[in-house]
């Protein structure tokens, strides 16, 4: 008989390529994922890794079994998710993972409404990046992960996840107060072609929204300064160091001598949260999309 957490730590090794990273995506230790793979060669019979290099890889028979612990992983999961629903319970464990903004702006209203109406409910967040959250929805880490992407520049999505909107997040420019713009009721983008820019960590998703539409509208970005935070980067424009992008989410209070110009395009991004297909059942799913979304209604 084989072991299911045996199954799961090889399909974690497959999917992360390494014992470490198998590890942290478990929150186990090392020498655990080293002892459950052992384990589950003695009961196979067959060896399941090689050494490779500092690494190791999946042999032969270890490729033909993790195929198969994902398809049972996945049968697991859906019988859960069954068994959840006609329960009618709201229980369990719940991991989420939300963007900087949406972590600052959503979670503390929407985890504690969770808290308070499902003590049964244990939850556990994390902030990542849309990119990582996506993925550790996929591999499994993750139940659910609040994502993004812009009006002009969608985020593709891996087969087999299920979404649902949150909310359209508008945004401005921020400028300093004494900027030669800060006191138009709109600005377009073109205007921007001598300020420098404040963005995103390098290769982010955000920032590469950003330089795809600056260049879109003839303006060959110049980059100063990157912050992965609203807050800092509306820091460094108070001290007049230049100019961000600003969404609604998560971006107050906004400093004293920063100021707010609509832009003509009305600029939004798309705030939604995703989940796998074979887990759409759960209850708990259920309720954290709901209360996502109602801590949604509240921002303004």
């Amino acid at each position: 008989m084989l072991n299911l957490e045996r199954l799961r730590t090889l399909d974690a090794l497959s999917r992360h390529g390494s014992v470490s990273a198998a590890a942290e995506g478990l929150h186990v230790t090392t020498s655990a994922v080293s002892q459950q793979l052992a384990k589950l060669e003695r009961e196979v019979g067959q060896q399941l890794l090689a050494r490779n290099g500092r690494g190791v890889r999946l042999t032969d028979a270890g490729r033909l079994l993790a195929e198969h612990a994902s398809r049972i992983l996945s049968q697991v999961e859906l019988a859960q998710a069954d068994l959840e629903a006609q329960r009618g319970q709201v229980a369990g464990e719940l991991r989420l993972s939300a963007f900087p903004t949406a972590a600052r702006g959503l979670f503390p209203v929407a985890l504690s409404a969770l808290r308070r109406e499902h003590p049964a409910l244990r939850l556990r967040s994390r902030e990542l990046e849309p990119a990582r959250g996506i993925a550790g929805v996929v591999r499994g880490d993750l139940d659910l992960a609040v994502v993004l992407d812009w009006y002009n520049k969608p985020m593709p999505l891996p087969d087999g996840l299920v979404k649902a909107p949150v909310l359209d997040d508008p945004a401005d420019v921020a400028l300093p107060a004494g900027h030669r713009l800060a006191d138009r009721d709109e600005v377009d983008l073109g205007e921007f072609a001598e300020d420098e820019w404040i963005t995103w960590g390098e290769g982010e998703f955000c920032h590469e929204w950003l330089m795809f539409t600056l260049r879109s509208r003839g303006v060959e970005p110049i980059v100063g300064h990157r912050a992965a935070e609203t807050h800092t980067q509306l820091k460094l424009v108070q001290a007049g160091l230049g100019v961000c992008i600003a969404p609604l989410l998560g971006r107050h209070p906004v400093p004293e001598g920063v100021v707010m110009v609509p832009l003509k395009q009305r600029v939004r991004r798309h705030v939604y949260v995703v989940w796998r297909a074979d887990a759409d059942r759960r209850p708990s799913i259920r309720a954290a999309v709901r209360a996502l979304q109602e801590a949604a209604a509240k921002v303004g």
